[in-house]
């Protein structure tokens, strides 16, 4: 067969629509790439192309049929802190960071300008809230979209592949925590737990090699942020840990601030107001709108964490003022929801529901796992043998206990799973 009329038949064969020069095969347009495979080059030069495709090629060109690349797109962030609000109203991603970031914003997130969204001609990238979506029944793995992104966040990985760290911030663990919510820190427990070797940390974010990664749960369950995307798991089961609020009676403290004025947590802890606990919750849900799982909510003025929900990300940790949120063990244990520094005689007249600093616990907990501190009391939660002689004999009913929920069997293969460690 001739060569013009082979790239004909081969042109037939690739996919319909052009991905308009930008995709895998290096390539101005699928012609030119039908006319590279009649002139020789390799049956699978098309990423996009599937294995029926390539034998049919193959059996027209008399070359072997060699597998298809089978890869999908991956957008590394899904933040908003790479000024995506201010952003978004270029007409390309490569003319809004041209413009500059300001301070505070993430120099190496999406500023969703939609740029990938444009180069893709299958409909499979869209823009929802300010974030780029892909819909994986549509992406054929032609590139497009990686090649026209400014930020390098769109990567090909392979189409079975089923955990992702989306986040390419490179900052140091300090600045990421204040710059993104969704940020990976570096920490490299993810790392350390992977049982393949398959993660590195590359400038202070973490790198899957999906060569080597079987798609365990070692690290969506030991990533500190919990930011691992895992598509075959449920991630508010694969934790060992969750979130705590030490206070239940800021309803008080949020109606004093909120008439004062203040319209965030962080504005209302400034303020200097008598006649109300200035350790407490403020109300306002700070920590509501940094978790990512909608695992918190205000009640009656106060921050109440959902444990069935949360994955203990510790995003409301650092937002959190008056720091109180803490990281407790999932499997249960007996809490103090109190934080006050006050004298134990003031706390009495400012809280009803607090910690009146009495001592009890700490004298009948069997273990010596409970001390005073600033008149109250204070747990040691990952020791705690869930007893409940401390709530037995708490005089004010304090000391609070959740149901102890079972692990579930991907739980315990998780933990298992982890380099070094051992189910428990």
């Amino acid at each position: 067969m001739q060569p013009n009329n082979l790239a004909k038949e081969i042109r037939k064969l690739l996919p319909g629509t052009d991905c308009t020069g930008h995709g895998g095969c290096g390539f101005a347009s699928c012609d030119k790439c039908a006319e590279a495979i009649a002139k020789g080059g390799s049956v699978n030069l098309c990423p996009a192309c599937t294995d029926e495709d390539i034998i049919a090629i193959a059996a027209l060109t008399g070359g072997e049929a060699l597998p298809a690349k089978h890869e999908t797109a991956f957008i590394k962030c899904t933040g908003c802190a790479a000024g995506k609000s201010r952003l978004k109203v270029y007409a390309s991603c490569e003319e809004a960071v041209k413009s500059g970031f300001l301070a505070g914003e993430c120099t190496y997130g999406c500023v969703g300008s939609g740029s990938c969204v444009d180069a893709c001609t299958f409909g499979a990238l869209t823009i929802e809230h300010g974030n780029v979506h892909l819909d994986k029944s549509k992406c054929n793995g032609c590139g497009a979209c990686a090649d026209v992104c400014p930020q390098k966040l769109v990567h090909m990985v392979p189409d079975d592949a089923s955990n992702f760290v989306p986040c390419s911030n490179q900052d140091e663990e300090d600045v990421a925590l204040r710059l993104c919510g969704h940020s990976c820190i570096g920490c490299g427990d993810c790392a350390e737990a992977c049982p393949e070797e398959a993660i590195s940390i590359v400038d202070n974010c973490a790198v899957i090699d999906y060569e080597k990664c079987v798609g365990c749960v070692a690290c969506t369950v030991s990533c500190r942020k919990k930011i691992i995307e895992d598509t075959y798991h449920d991630l508010t089961k694969l934790k060992s840990t969750v979130a705590f609020v030490r206070c239940r009676g800021g309803w008080h403290n949020h109606e004093v601030y909120a008439q004062a004025g203040a319209t965030n947590c962080h504005e209302a802890v400034k303020m200097a107001l008598d006649g109300h606990c200035n350790f407490g919750c403020a109300g306002f849900g700070d920590c509501v709108q940094a978790c990512r799982f909608d695992a918190i909510e205000i009640v009656n003025g106060t921050a109440k964490v959902d444990p069935d929900k949360c994955v203990g990300c510790t995003a409301c940790v650092h937002v959190c003022p008056q720091e109180l949120p803490v990281i407790v063990p999932y499997k249960g244990a007996k809490l103090v929801p109190c934080a006050s520094q006050d004298d134990p005689e003031v706390r009495k007249q400012l809280c009803w529901v607090g910690c009146i600093g009495c001592g009890d616990c700490a004298a009948n907990c069997p273990d010596g796992l409970i001390h005073m501190e600033n008149g109250r009391a204070v747990i040691e939660p990952e020791r705690c043998e869930d007893c409940n002689i401390c709530s037995y004999v708490c005089p004010n009913g304090v000391i609070s206990a959740r149901e102890m929920p079972e692990f579930t069997y991907v739980q315990v293969r998780a933990m298992a799973a982890q380099k070094g460690g051992a189910a428990k």
